[in-house]
């Protein structure tokens, strides 16, 4: 057997409308992988690979990714954006082979989540480790710290869901993340929203920017650049943990 055309491919796993999606798609899966995934799909739609194993692989991708950042050297934070890479490059892989295979399942949803948990915590865990001089320091625990609070801006969203279903509610729109009762609220969401500094402990900023500190301490000499990218990511964490929470209680998500 032949299999799909990459074009036929496209049409089910990449179809009309799905790379428009306001919280569904990464500004990187759209600029530049999704041009690639859909070749790698179409490899492995000829092969025993199932969705779900891609998203494991994912997983794997990203928690090496951390533990390699938490090494010393430059080459290390190369290697750990590249790893970063292949995580974004599987996680749009392993929906689209599901899509075209029909095998979409909860414990895909599911275990995508996990992924994404477990990466952010790795990348900020290991950046962390990264900053330190002698082990554990304040920028282990900062690196921590940060890693935590990813993980409850990641949970204070998917209780959201879990909320509403236990109410008997269908899962929340993605308009209705954007209506707040308050009219000052929700332009305090839109200011904030435009300054994109959530995105700093997300994947694949995080990694470009450890690799862009990386190239000032080779400059500097030391470990002043790689310090101040984790502190700003401590307290994004800490803003957003925050501010998220009162985002969501003041917004129609609960409603």
């Amino acid at each position: 057997m032949s299999g799909p055309s990459v074009a036929e491919l496209r049409e089910v796993a990449q179809p009309a409308g799905h790379l428009e999606r306001r919280n569904g798609e990464h500004w990187a899966g759209v600029l530049y992988m999704r041009r690639l995934s859909i070749y790698v799909t179409w490899l492995l739609s000829k092969t025993s690979v199932t969705p779900n194993q891609l998203t494991w692989l994912m997983t794997l991708a990203g928690i090496v990714a951390g533990v390699v950042l938490a090494l010393p050297g430059f080459w290390a934070v190369v290697v750990a954006a590249l790893l970063v890479q292949v995580y974004l490059l599987l996680d749009c892989s392993d929906g689209e082979l599901a899509r075209w295979t029909g095998k979409t399942s909860l414990v895909g949803v599911y275990l995508d989540r996990v992924g994404a948990y477990f990466t952010e915590a790795a990348l900020l865990a290991g950046l962390g480790w990264r900053a330190s001089v002698t082990l554990p320091d304040w920028y282990t625990v900062l690196g921590f710290a940060a890693a935590l609070g990813a993980i409850l801006i990641k949970a204070e969203t998917d209780l959201v869901d879990v909320a509403r279903a236990k109410g008997g509610l269908p899962a929340a729109s993605e308009s209705s993340g954007t209506q707040f009762r308050s009219g000052l609220l929700g332009l305090g969401r839109r200011v904030l929203s435009a300054t994109k500094f959530h995105r700093i402990v997300q994947p694949i900023e995080l990694s470009l920017l450890a690799l862009a500190t990386a190239v000032i301490d080779v400059v500097r000499g030391d470990l002043a650049a790689t310090r101040v990218l984790l502190v700003a990511c401590f307290v994004a964490a800490c803003l957003q943990v925050v501010l998220h929470l009162v985002s969501i209680v003041a917004s129609r998500r609960l409603a």
